[in-house]
């Protein structure tokens, strides 16, 4: 079991503040689940492939493609903006 001082140490890497109670409560909960990795160091993984996921799932990208609009409907939108210069739609500045 983890001693006080060793909960101690953790908690202030954590940046916790804990009660002499909390400290006892997780010394056991912590102990108990290094006792349970010590358990999973036992099995055996031979030929087994890493993975940090395994539902398959993948980020589908598309390509960004700039599309060539009508210029009589991008002369209205911009016409319809609040601010425009020379064929641009002025926006507030996002940065300072």
């Amino acid at each position: 079991m983890l001693s006080k001082d060793e909960v101690k140490h953790i908690a202030h890497l954590a940046r916790l503040g804990l009660t002499d109670e909390e400290i006892a409560k997780y010394a056991k909960q912590l102990s108990s689940i290094l006792d349970y990795v010590e358990q999973l160091k036992e099995v055996n993984t031979d030929g087994v492939e890493p993975t940090a996921q395994v539902t398959g799932l993948e980020n589908v990208m598309r390509d960004d493609v700039i599309e060539n609009c009508d210029p009589q409907v991008m002369k209205k939108i911009i016409e319809l903006a609040p601010e425009h210069e020379d064929n641009l739609i002025k926006t507030k500045s996002v940065f300072e």
